[in-house]
């Protein structure tokens, strides 16, 4: 009787060992399950903001202007200064259109006036002096459609109206102009005036 009640106590350990296992097993498949839920999820949406960021450094590529050959200054004022630099610029890996609309300076003091629309700003800057939105011009050169959208294959010559960049631009001067379309990367143009001023001269 004792035996038969031992066995019978044995075999309800061995329920109960069984069933704990059971337990412990499903709590092992569920928290891999949520674990591997979170994975995925985090995979995936890892995934989708790469392709953002890769569709937007694209875009950003892709709308940005290029310069194209020489910068040329021109002097003024019997040849003690410089008035105007021209240069000529293109869409950058044939890109999304810029929209190149110039500036009003309908006051003529370098500067575009507050109603412009245009969406290009070309600003100024030298170590003693920063000025914004300064008055330019441009001009289409070869090929194009006649409108003021730079789009792959032209090029437009831009002319840069320097009598309100907020000081004189003379001989062994160091300047940086800065074109910065609406979308896209600015292009920057360093350059420094030689030690004497001709009419017009390649700036290097």
């Amino acid at each position: 009787m004792l035996k038969r009640l031992a066995k019978m106590l044995h075999r309800d350990e061995r329920g109960i060992t069984g069933l704990e296992t059971a337990i412990i097993l499903i709590a092992f498949v569920v928290v891999a399950s949520v674990f591997a839920y979170t994975v995925l999820s985090a995979g995936i949406f890892s995934s989708q903001k790469g392709q953002e960021a890769i569709h937007a450094g694209l875009e950003q590529a892709r709308s940005t202007l290029e310069l194209k050959g020489n910068v040329i200054a021109a002097s003024i004022g019997n040849n003690t200064e410089v008035g105007s630099l021209t240069f000529c610029v293109a869409n950058a890996l044939n890109g999304e259109a810029i929209d190149l609309t110039t500036p009003l300076d309908d006051d003529s003091d370098g500067l575009a006036d507050g109603n412009s629309t245009n969406v290009v700003v070309i600003s100024y800057s030298s170590e003693n002096v920063r000025t914004d939105d300064i008055a330019w011009t441009k001009n289409a050169m070869g090929l194009n459609d006649g409108d003021d959208l730079l789009e792959a294959g032209e090029l437009f010559e831009v002319t840069i109206d320097l009598s309100g960049c907020g000081e004189i631009v003379g001989t062994y001067h160091t300047f940086t102009i800065q074109v910065k379309p609406p979308v896209g990367s600015a292009l920057v143009i360093e350059r420094t005036t030689p030690a004497a001023l001709d009419t017009y001269m390649i700036l290097y």
